[in-house]
Order: structure tokens, then C-alpha cells, then sequence
């Protein structure tokens, strides 16, 4: 396993790939890996020849400095991981090698459909800081596929609008919520639950797999009251409730009736930490 700090280490690297014709695999991660991102890795390797993993905890995705300076960075473990897994290349840029001259005057891209809706009306420039990091990594990489969780499935759709509307010529491959037996999807954010917080956590996952059987089960009929109840559920399993609502799987609509494809998307706070989880579903005519 190659790690590679520089960008212009990296440009060698891929060009050097490029001539010998080889398949690159992207998968981008904020670090802290657990079991989901090597799920992705794992994907990544039957479709590719080289896989790359990039490690960038990108500050402009965040609400908060605070939040920023909380989130969990383990390098070494994820060294460990990485070459266990036997990946080709970790790219692990300093902040000033990816934005030398700051952030603030720093070029964004937007995907603005998709990125100011649900999660992105709670956390104002989160979607754009993802897209932004996103698009340098595709342009410094160039891969053929590049992998994502469909935890985080809003931005994973984000993803997808950013690559057809600009012309990457990459194919984006998903991979289903990675979950640990409990039902509780795996997130690098898990870390800050404490003991109590950490046995409540998967009553996330039950309630949005009940409120789907209701839905079904009333055949799209009441939709406010089953969501209503859902959330009252969870509040008084002590979430605090920012988002939990049914929407369109392909377009992030309202729901419709009309929508045979669905999906419930789900972000709570559980003490001081945010848990983001959801599920798709169909609903016949």
C-alpha cells in the first residue's frame, strides 16, 4: 500500500495507471473506518484494478468548528485496516494541499436541487462542501467507479446529480446500510454514544421498519397521522426528532400516492449525538 500526500505524487501515480490501461476504484471516506467502508472497499476491488481510499476530513462539510475538532481521527487504525485490506493507494492530503489558499475564497461546486432539502435545510453547506471535495477527488483521480453508502442517501443521490450534469465519465456503485445485529446502521459518529445512548440507538432503525409495515399496510392512506405517531415514538425513547419523513426514492419529492418507490429519511439527535439512518420501500397502486 502506497501512501500518497501530495497531489502531485498522486497525478505520477494516476498517470502512470492510465498508460498501463488499469481500472481505478475510488473510495472516498472522512477516515475513522469501520465495517461499512470495507464493504465498500471489498465491492471495490471486484470492479477494479487499482483501488485508491482517500482519507480528508474536509472542513468546509461542516456546521461548526466545534463539530469539526469532535470528529474522531484515527489514522494509524485506519493505516492498519487499509493494509490489511490490501488497497493500492491511501491518498492522505493535508488541509493546505487541498485548499492552499484558504477556504473561504475556495471555488464551490453545487448541486442545488438536492442540496438545500432534508438535510441540507438543517445543515446549511454541508451538500456543497461534500460535492466541492468530491468533484477535486474525481478530477485528481479520474476513476472508472467510485463507492458509496446508501446510508448517507441523499448525498448519495447528490453524487449521482453531480456526475451526470457535469460529464464524469464514472460509474457510481452503491452499497446497502452496513448494520451491526441490532439494526443500528454503522457510522463513524458512533463513537460519541455513551452506554445508554448506544443500547437506544437501533429503536431508530425498528421505528422507521414499523412506520414502512403501517404505511403499506394502509396502503399510502393517513400518512400524516402514521408519520405523527412514528415521532412522538421516538421522542419518548428520548430522540429528539429533526427529520423523519417520507419521501419519493429517485427525487426526493414530498410523497405522492402516485410514487411507487419510497423511501422513509431519518436524522435525530441522541444526546449530543446526530444519527442519520433510512429505508426504501414500494408502494403499490
Amino acid at each position: 500500500m502506497h501512501i500518497i500526500k501530495t497531489i502531485d505524487s498522486l497525478y505520477k501515480k494516476i498517470q502512470f495507471f492510465k498508460k498501463k490501461q488499469k481500472k481505478i476504484g475510488l473510495v472516498p471516506t472522512m477516515g475513522n473506518l469501520h465495517k461499512g467502508h470495507i464493504k465498500l472497499i471489498l465491492l471495490a476491488k471486484k470492479y477494479a484494478d487499482i483501488v485508491i481510499v482517500s482519507i480528508f476530513v474536509n472542513p468546509i462539510q461542516f456546521d461548526s468548528a466545534l463539530d469539526l475538532k469532535k470528529y474522531p481521527q484515527t489514522f494509524l487504525e485506519d493505516c492498519l485496516i487499509l493494509k490489511k485490506e490490501k488497497i493500492d493507494i491511501l491518498f492522505a492530503p493535508d488541509i493546505s494541499e487541498v485548499y492552499p489558499d484558504g477556504i473561504k475564497m475556495h471555488t464551490y461546486i453545487d448541486v442545488p436541487k438536492l442540496s438545500k432539502t432534508i438535510e441540507g435545510k438543517s445543515r446549511p453547506g454541508h451538500f456543497t462542501g461534500v460535492t466541492t471535495i468530491i468533484g477535486k477527488l474525481f478530477n485528481l483521480i479520474q476513476p472508472h467507479f467510485s463507492f458509496f453508502g446508501e446510508k448517507d442517501y441523499q448525498q448519495l443521490l447528490i453524487v449521482k446529480t453531480l456526475v451526470k450534469e457535469l460529464n464524469y465519465p464514472i460509474n457510481i456503485i452503491s452499497v446497502p446500510t452496513v448494520r451491526l445485529e441490532n439494526g443500528l446502521a454503522f457510522s463513524s459518529r458512533n463513537k460519541h454514544l455513551n452506554d445508554l445512548e448506544f443500547k437506544k440507538a437501533p429503536f431508530l432503525y425498528k421505528i422507521i421498519k414499523k412506520t414502512i409495515n403501517i404505511i403499506i399496510q394502509n396502503n399510502g392512506k393517513k400518512i400524516y397521522e402514521i408519520i405523527c405517531s412514528s415521532k412522538i415514538s421516538l421522542r419518548k425513547k428520548g430522540f429528539l426528532v429533526d427529520i423523519f419523513d417520507v419521501y419519493n426514492s429517485e427525487t426526493l419529492d414530498v410523497f405522492s400516492k402516485k410514487s411507487k418507490n419510497n423511501i422513509i429519511l431519518a436524522s435525530v439527535w441522541l444526546g449530543k449525538t446526530r444519527l442519520i439512518d433510512n429505508e426504501k420501500f414500494i408502494l403499490l397502486n
